[in-house]
């Protein structure tokens, strides 16, 4: 025995073995080969060595935090995912998350999780910036998902080629055009009306008649004309005789403007009754100013346009359906405004009786022009956002910026505070690019912080399709992406890059 084994011993197993006693064996286990790691080479905490390669001179400060996993996404800036489901229209890419942003204005309302309390969405937006864009490809897109969409006045014909491109052919009202629209039409209220109990016809009637003391009331108001007790009285009672439902008929008489003009100008005895007036000139002196303003509409500059029965018939199951007023413009704003809110009376009554699951988006462009009629006017518009939770209806306001909300009277007039609650009726809001000056309007209307602000002004300035949107409490910066077909039908630069016709090659419609 060698000196190094004696000076080690015998171990244990050879002891025992001494005396009889023999320990099984254990077992050779074959050890897997180790797995290469992916890094050849560590690098060193400061950096690799040499020019250009990034050595730091000192370490970077590191802290060490301690936190629930329900503190670490508050924490933690790189968020996964955007905060909204994943339902609806996808829009684009939200830049905070890196996610993909969808768009169910609905379906926000539905969902407790999100502080959305109706599907209204208004959209602000310096010209060329691409908000007209964005709600065309929203419409478009949410056709998957059984929406169909009416716009209430295209002033532009910007919806003309996506509605041919859906298979429909826009309604265009104007001079010399058959299409009429009549504001007072009764709408699906007014169908089988000889076969309703007592107390559905009265339930009817009094829609119908609210509906209608709004219109009148947002026409008179238009022209600066004051519609009080006494204008509602007599209106209400001439649209009652008008219809057949003072006497109790079975079948109703749908009214028309110039007829409701026509029985206030020369009354008869029952209406001067029903007004509680003393005699026919009694009631003459009180209502002048009224029967002159419903006059006006009569013989003004949309004479033949909103004072006969409805001609068109529209298709409520085609994809969307749209009304152009471009053959309006030359007449100026207040024509146009006061044709919006005829639509705006004609479009309620098609939807007053609505079949479950029939979504409708509602695009209203310009409503800057109906606001500028005056508070009356307004209040038209008011009802309809108020009521769309109840009509399944996603209603869409463009402006171009906030303060075009504040055209409609005074700053402390009541049409101004109808203006600021209408703001707050839409509780998503689409921001696109705006300039400097429009900073403090999105500070003192819209409640921006100096961030937003900056998102607004500086970022989505720089480029079209982008925008600051604002679900509720929730800041969202979205870059709205098209595809090609979406690109040729949301382009509203046609009049700008349209070749004139004496540059063009004749023989090959190409430019000479």
């Amino acid at each position: 025995m060698n000196r190094r084994s004696s000076r080690r011993g015998r171990d244990v197993a050879v002891l025992l073995d001494d005396f009889g006693h023999r320990l099984p064996g254990v077992p050779a286990v074959e050890t897997a080969e180790r797995e290469r790691g992916p890094f050849t080479a560590l690098v060193p905490r400061r950096g690799p060595r040499g020019r250009g390669r990034g050595r730091a001179v000192a370490l970077a400060p590191l802290s060490v935090w301690r936190m629930t996993s329900e503190q670490t996404p508050v924490v933690w800036p790189l968020i996964a995912t955007s905060g909204l489901p994943p339902t609806g229209a996808q829009m684009g890419i939200d830049l905070l998350s890196g996610g993909a942003f969808y768009c169910d204005p609905v379906g926000w309302v539905t969902d407790d999780a999100i502080p959305v309390t109706n599907p209204n969405v208004v959209v602000f937006g310096k010209p060329g910036r691409g908000k007209s864009a964005t709600v065309k490809a929203f419409a478009l897109r949410m056709l998957a998902y059984g929406y169909r969409t009416l716009i209430l006045g295209d002033t532009k014909d910007e919806y003309e080629p996506l509605c041919r491109a859906l298979g429909v052919e826009p309604f265009v009202i104007g001079h010399g055009l058959s299409a009429r629209v009549n504001p007072l039409a009764f709408g699906p209220l007014g169908h089988g009306w000889d076969r309703l109990a007592a107390a559905e016809a009265r339930r009817r009637e009094a829609i119908m008649f609210a509906r209608w003391l709004v219109l009148i009331r947002g026409l008179v108001g238009s022209q600066n004309v004051p519609f009080g007790p006494v204008e509602e009285t007599a209106v209400g009672e001439a649209l009652r005789l008008l219809t057949g439902y003072r006497s109790g008929a079975t079948r109703l008489t749908e009214p028309t403007i110039p007829q409701l003009w026509r029985v206030l100008d020369e009354p008869t005895d029952e209406l001067v009754t029903c007004c509680r007036y003393a005699d026919r000139r009694h009631f003459l002196d009180a209502t002048r100013t009224l029967r002159d303003a419903v006059g006006a509409l009569v013989k003004g500059s949309l004479a033949g346009l909103f004072d006969d029965h409805t001609t068109i018939a529209v298709d409520w199951r085609a994809p969307i359906q749209s009304l152009s007023l471009s053959r309006l413009e030359p007449l100026g704003d207040q024509a146009v405004g006061i044709a919006l809110t005829c639509l705006n009376s004609w479009g309620q009554a098609m939807r007053e009786i609505a079949e479950l699951g029939d979504l409708r988006i509602v695009i209203r462009d310009e409503t800057w022009r109906q606001m500028r009629l005056g508070v009356d006017a307004m209040k038209s518009l008011d009802a309809n956002l108020r009521l769309s939770r109840r009509d399944a209806d996603v209603q869409i306001l463009l402006a171009h910026k906030p303060s075009d909300m504040l055209t409609a009277g005074d700053a402390s007039s009541q049409a101004v505070a109808i203006a600021r609650d209408l703001l707050h009726l839409c509780d998503v809001k689409v921001l696109h690019g705006q300039d400097q000056a429009v900073a403090e309007e999105l500070a003192t209307m819209l409640g921006l912080t100096p961030i937003a602000q900056r998102v607004v002004t500086g970022w989505a300035i720089a480029g079209k399709g982008r925008a600051l949107w604002l679900v509720g409490d929730r800041a969202f910066k979205v870059q709205t992406v098209l595809t090609e077909p979406e690109l040729a039908l949301t382009d509203t630069n046609e009049a700008l890059t349209a070749i004139p016709l004496e540059l063009k090659d004749p023989e090959m419609g190409r430019p000479a």
